[in-house]
């Protein structure tokens, strides 16, 4: 079992080749080096965690990551996705959690997954469930948790991996290889 926080969190960058990397999840559920953009390297995607009060009454927000963000956009709820500039540590946007936007999978069966969040079921002392629709029309539904929105409506706000996130089933993946071996032929 993984016991650590499953998010689009991590971007790295190696200054003597000018090279940025994001690390995600492919469709499988492994983790995956995606090579991205020196201006998509400046900011990061950050899950809401919890709104409070410190202090003083200052409103704050905790991200998914443990950064803590004093004074947010008091439009941003929990379960929303912030775009933080990793310098300054501001908030840039943010994209609500609500039908019609683009969602990354993070954990669970689906984890890697991409699609449009397509309507959210409340079930009062269990999980929430959410229901997703990738591009290729297959719906399926995950835990409230495992979902992460990372664009408004269909655009992304991170690049995407090979394959756009979409899941293939055990036949479309057989007739792919064969494609691919009768063309090398």
């Amino acid at each position: 079992k993984q016991w650590y926080q499953r998010r689009v969190a991590i971007t790295a960058g190696i200054d003597k080749t000018g090279e940025y990397f994001r690390m995600l999840f492919d469709v499988k559920g492994r983790f995956l080096i995606h090579r991205i953009k020196k201006d998509e390297a400046s900011y990061k995607l950050c899950g809401v965690k919890s709104l409070s009060t410190a202090a003083k009454g200052i409103p704050v927000l905790v991200t998914h990551d443990g950064r803590t963000i004093r004074y947010p956009d008091p439009l941003i709820k929990v379960h929303d996705t912030i775009k933080l500039d990793i310098e300054s540590g501001k908030i840039l946007d943010h994209i609500k959690f609500e039908p019609g936007n683009l969602a990354y999978i993070t954990g669970g069966q689906n984890c890697g997954r991409i699609g449009i969040i397509t309507h959210k079921e409340k079930h009062p002392g269990s999980f929430d469930i959410v229901h997703v629709k990738d591009s290729v029309g297959h719906t399926f539904a995950t835990r409230l948790s495992n979902v992460f929105p990372i664009g408004k409506g269909k655009p992304a706000w991170i690049s995407l991996p090979r394959g756009k996130g979409i899941r293939l089933s055990i036949a479309e993946e057989r007739d792919r290889k064969l494609a691919a071996k009768a063309k090398e032929m």
